[in-house]
């Protein structure tokens, strides 16, 4: 490739080219970018020798104190001066990079003005690097939450602890009637006062886990019809002691595969949340069904109550954080968020919908590991 051409690319591309010929001077090779005229305040040509083109591009002045270092070693990789701006006589911003090389003993400094495709790629990485600060702030500033909720949560349990400590020995005391009532109200209020630490726990501590790592292992990956009759097993005892019936609907096909794209622990603990949800509000002597169906590439589990539905005014609020249904005290309405946040996490997501026979549909949507694999 002879020297014309060489020249004209580099014309084409926007670079100027800077032999080092003594301190301080620099010669000027081969055409000269339409560019350089816009920052120049002489007219300049090819062959000649300038002094440091520093009054043109001052932020040349700290990059050829590291230039000259380079040259004096002869290295044969480039030093490159990253990315800057400079605005013209006519007010438009340009943005350049110089580059210091050695070629056969020979010095060169090649300043080159980016394109608007440069540019946008050199902004959309600086947009990066910017949010990955933000993300590493919003891990500690997490992190920092997550010990003192911890802290907060732990100096309660304990206070609860020592109180669920002296109920119990109060049963061991002669109490009158009306003290053995005053008695049971306690136990039923430090345990929903369990229950509530139990839900904040759960809460951010997925908040935690969701932000820091979702990976799910595919090998891992639960069938949701075996966490289901687990959950139903844990729990029909205490359906049972309020008259309340909890099943599958009897149109499952036990042989379909049903394994979804979630983690098991957690998934189980969505189920049970959604279960004891629907005991919460369900009326003695009804029935709360469990459902599951193949929605093209998900899978698609309800549950059905029977219970008084959620006011209307409330069901834009009902995941999010700290919502709870009206008249049920004593809970932090952290249940269904965290189903929410999980479910999402994995690519599902979750719903309600009135029953026209009364009562509520609580359902969510998850990947099937199938339709994942293929």
């Amino acid at each position: 490739m002879n020297t014309s051409i060489t020249n004209d690319m580099l014309t084409a591309l926007n670079i100027l080219v800077l032999e080092k010929i003594d301190a301080g001077l620099f010669k000027i090779i081969g055409n000269l970018p339409d560019w350089l005229n816009q920052f120049s305040c002489k007219i300049l040509a090819s062959g000649m020798n300038i002094s440091i083109p520093q009054e043109e591009f001052s932020f040349l002045n700290n990059f050829l104190i590291d230039a000259e270092k380079f040259w004096m070693n002869n290295n044969t990789k480039k030093l490159s001066s990253g990315l800057w701006t400079e605005i013209d006589a006519d007010g438009q911003e340009y943005q350049f990079k110089a580059y210091a090389i050695c070629v056969n003993n020979r010095k060169f400094l090649l300043i080159e003005a980016l394109e608007d495709s440069d540019q946008e790629q050199q902004s959309v990485l600086q947009k990066a690097r910017e949010y990955q600060l933000i993300y590493q702030q919003l891990l500690k500033d997490n992190q920092k939450k997550d010990v003192l909720i911890h802290c907060l949560i732990h100096d309660i349990a304990v206070e609860l602890s020592a109180i669920n400590c002296c109920f119990a020995l109060l049963e061991f005391e002669n109490l009158t009637p009306k003290g053995k009532e005053y008695l049971e109200t306690g136990i039923k209020q430090c345990l929903k006062q369990e229950m509530l630490i139990k839900d904040i726990l759960d809460a951010f501590s997925t908040e935690a886990a969701l932000t820091e790592n979702s990976h799910i292992y595919i090998e891992e990956a639960p069938n949701i019809l075996s966490s289901i009759q687990e959950v139903i097993e844990f729990s029909k005892l205490n359906f049972a002691l309020n008259n309340i019936q909890l099943q599958l609907a009897t149109n499952i096909d036990m042989t379909t595969d049903w394994t979804v794209m979630a983690d098991k622990s957690r998934l189980d603990r969505v189920i049970s949340n959604l279960v004891e949800n629907a005991y919460r509000y369900s009326k003695p002597d009804s029935i709360v069904t469990i459902d599951l169906q193949l929605d093209g590439q998900y899978i698609l589990f309800t549950i059905d109550d029977c219970g008084l539905g959620v006011l209307p005014e409330m069901e834009k609020n009902l995941f999010q954080k700290f919502s709870q249904g009206k008249g049920k005290s004593g809970r932090a309405g952290l249940g269904l968020y965290f189903c929410r946040i999980t479910l999402e996490c994995w690519g599902g997501m979750i719903g309600y919908l009135p029953r026209l026979e009364g009562g509520s549909r609580f359902w969510f949507r998850l990947p099937r590991l199938a339709s994942v694999m293929s």
